[in-house]
């Protein structure tokens, strides 16, 4: 049999377009959506669920021909399950105040469709390292998703811009009195206001349906695809799904 040959830098670079996991494959909305209020949340968001990737596509790539067919599916949850747990240890030790802002969407990685959906469709079926790679790549991709739409979100929402970076890198870096950027007395001296919707549920899926047109735009001009809500066939794990294999049995 032939050696398969992987390109490493375009399994790299086809989570932040090609296949970006959010604006692309539409996954893992959830916690984009919840996350992305500011900046800070939806990096540290961001970096948990890339790590939780690269982690187990490792994992599940070095035992793809370990685990048995059918209980796949349990595997791959017991393992995402365990790594989400160290990362959240470790959050809490060293990010307290990350984990507190991220609240229950941080041990919700578990279900996060991304992870679940790498490890069928890629991490399950390829070697171990063109896995991590996998893994780094699509995490990257969600977290720019996430600081763009955080971007967005904070600075027309809030009137603010890193608002609590301290939080994240205070236990790594000195950074003095910096707490971020806050625009709301400027706004006032000109008789303006923040748009309070951008933060709220509501402002998350305009942004969110904003970024995903340009992307598409930009995608359409590359000769890719357009992103499509398409149901359940769109999801990674539909080929083994019981309910559509009974939905088409009918």
């Amino acid at each position: 049999m032939a050696k398969v040959k992987y390109n490493y830098c375009k399994e790299l670079t086809k989570g932040i377009l090609k296949e970006n996991p959010v604006l692309r494959l539409v996954l893992g909305t959830c916690p984009a959506l919840a996350t992305s209020t500011s900046v800070v949340n939806a990096i540290g968001m961001g970096i948990a669920t890339t790590m939780v990737l690269i982690c187990s596509n490792i994992v599940i790539s070095a035992l793809r021909k370990v685990i048995p067919s059918k209980a796949r599916i349990p595997s791959y949850i017991v393992i995402i399950a365990s790594f989400v747990t160290i990362v959240q240890m470790l959050i809490k030790a060293f990010v307290p105040a990350l984990d507190e802002s991220l609240g229950v969407f941080l041990p919700l990685i578990v279900v996060n469709c991304i992870i679940l959906g790498r490890a069928e469709a890629f991490a399950s079926k390829n070697p171990v390292l063109v896995s991590a790679v996998d893994g780094l790549g699509m995490g990257i991709g969600f977290t720019a998703a996430l600081s763009c739409m955080g971007f967005v979100r904070e600075l027309l929402g809030g009137g603010t811009l890193l608002s609590g970076t301290d939080t994240l890198l205070s236990a790594f870096v000195d950074l003095g009195s910096f707490r971020g950027l806050d625009f709301n007395t400027a706004l006032e001296s000109i008789g303006l206001s923040p748009m309070t919707i951008f933060i709220l549920p509501a402002g998350g899926f305009f942004v969110f349906g904003i970024l995903m047109a340009v992307v598409n735009k930009i995608s359409e001009k590359k000769g890719l695809k357009r992103a499509v809500l398409s149901g359940c066939e769109g999801c990674p794990l539909a080929s083994g799904c019981s309910k559509l294999k009974e939905d088409d049995a009918q």
